[in-house]
């Protein structure tokens, strides 16, 4: 069995090939990507049907679209202190229920307000499995792969929006009449049985393990997931020497740790501010204003292919390129693509470009700020306060999603190309930002990492 390094690795070079154990533990917390992604792009094929179910204005579109974001803001807020007390691992157990309950809830609403309900319940399970799967993989990944590893996690996000619209449509087919969002809501808790089976079978991060005082459990950890006597010993001391140079008890402060906490707000803000998440819910609904020879469905599930295919581009260059290059390229990319879709939107470009403008816009966003989001809020804060400082992240992710969510449909009812020159318009402003204020982190050891972000 192939060994692999979790701890620092100096040289920058190439990591060796993962061994099962450390796999095991990887694909496990991805797998929350993919609860994530489906939980959040469902929707999108209900709209319709839920419009007419409840006789839902614009404003109440919004409002029930948004419910599960507000949930999800909650449980990005709070996840980080359960996660650093009990563990990454054991918090997301918890969370793995909350995405059954919430499958199954959504599936069985009797009313409007139990449907928001159990889609709130779900939103808890998504902010906090947003905050936790990333540190989870970022603390047991080698540094030369951690950026790809991480990005795993968006790639799984993207393969459950792709399978959320693949489901939308395999049930429309079927025809199963007025109430056939029951089942695109309730499919969802069959994958998030299987992500909590396989959650029973993964140890705690050695490196929480070691913030806690469990030497002799982290050295079992790392045995767990292949890592010889020999560089456990190694692996150990290194992770020990990182903490006995701060002091115990460490708390997130403004203070001390400024500088991460503002890339943490500033990478989640302009992902968000993109418009990928508003995009993705009302995707059907644009794709019908836009008109096409193509069904709504068929044009979501292309955009969906195309998210899949160049997120896993965004992970194969995240470690080599880098994230601040991604991130710029990216930013170029989709302001000149969301001005085209805006354009088209208005009457002022053929409706039919709408679609290749979007693809444009995905191609661009999948490989920059959606694969590096994760990465860079997992990756920039020291290991005693990683979750609630990856929390700051996600929680200024998905408040600003719900209320972007939220405004869209009016917004959009006024002036469907408005928000697209708005979206166009914040990356240009992130493209300057990332220039001048976001550092390169690719290849950095996170013990080696406070001291370049100027943690002290």
């Amino acid at each position: 069995m192939a060994v692999t390094a979790i701890g620092p690795d100096q040289s920058g070079g190439s990591a060796p090939p993962l061994n099962a154990g450390l796999l095991a533990c990887i694909v496990t917390a991805a797998l929350a990507g993919l609860l994530f992604g489906f939980d959040t792009a469902v929707i999108s094929g209900t709209t319709v049907s839920l419009t007419r179910a409840y006789g839902l204005d614009s404003f109440w579109l919004g409002v029930t679209v948004s419910s599960a974001l507000w949930g999800t803001l909650v449980g990005a807020l709070f996840a980080g202190i359960p996660g650093d007390r009990f563990g990454s691992r054991d918090t997301l157990r918890v969370l793995a229920l909350f995405y059954v309950a919430g499958g199954i809830g959504c599936g069985l609403a009797w009313s409007w307000e139990s449907l928001v309900f159990f889609r709130v319940i779900a939103g808890l399970a998504v902010g906090g499995s947003s905050v936790l799967a990333p540190v989870y993989i970022s603390e047991i990944a080698p540094p030369a792969r951690r950026g790809g590893l991480v990005a795993a996690f968006q790639f799984n996000i993207i393969l459950g929006i792709l399978l959320a619209y693949v489901s939308n449509a395999i049930i429309a087919a079927l025809a199963l009449g007025a109430d056939d969002w029951r089942w695109k809501f309730g499919v969802s808790a069959a994958p998030a049985i299987v992500f909590l089976l396989l959650l029973l079978r993964i140890p705690h991060s050695p490196r929480w393990l070691m913030a806690k005082g469990r030497a002799a459990a982290a050295r079992d950890a790392l045995a767990r997931v292949g890592m010889g006597e020999e560089q456990a010993e190694k692996e150990l001391a290194a992770i020990h020497a990182g903490f006995a140079a701060k002091p115990s008890g460490e708390r997130l402060s403004w203070r001390r740790h400024r500088k991460p906490i503002l890339l943490a707000l500033l990478v989640a803000g302009f992902n968000q501010l993109s418009g990928i998440n508003a995009l993705l819910y009302y995707l059907n609904d644009i794709f019908a204003a836009a008109g096409g020879a193509l069904s709504a469905d068929v044009q979501a599930i292309i955009i969906g292919i195309v998210n899949g295919i160049f997120t896993a581009v965004g992970m194969l260059l995240i470690d080599r390129l880098g994230r601040k290059t991604l991130l710029m390229v990216g930013s170029a990319g989709m302001a000149a693509s969301l001005t085209v879709a805006g354009l088209a939107l208005g009457g002022s470009l053929p409706g039919w470009i709408v679609l290749p403008a979007l693809i444009g816009f995905i191609a661009f966003f999948a490989p920059s700020t959606g694969a590096v989001i994760w990465v860079y809020i997992s990756e920039v804060f020291p290991t005693a306060v990683r979750g609630r400082g990856s929390a700051v992240g996600a929680s200024t992710h998905w408040g600003l999603d719900a209320i972007i969510a939220a405004a869209f449909p009016t917004v959009a009812a006024l002036s469907v190309s408005l928000p697209f020159y708005v979206f166009a318009a914040m990356m240009l402003l992130q493209l300057v930002v990332v220039a001048l204020y976001f550092p390169e982190t690719k290849g950095v050891p996170l013990e080696e990492m406070e001291r370049r972000l100027g943690v002290s």
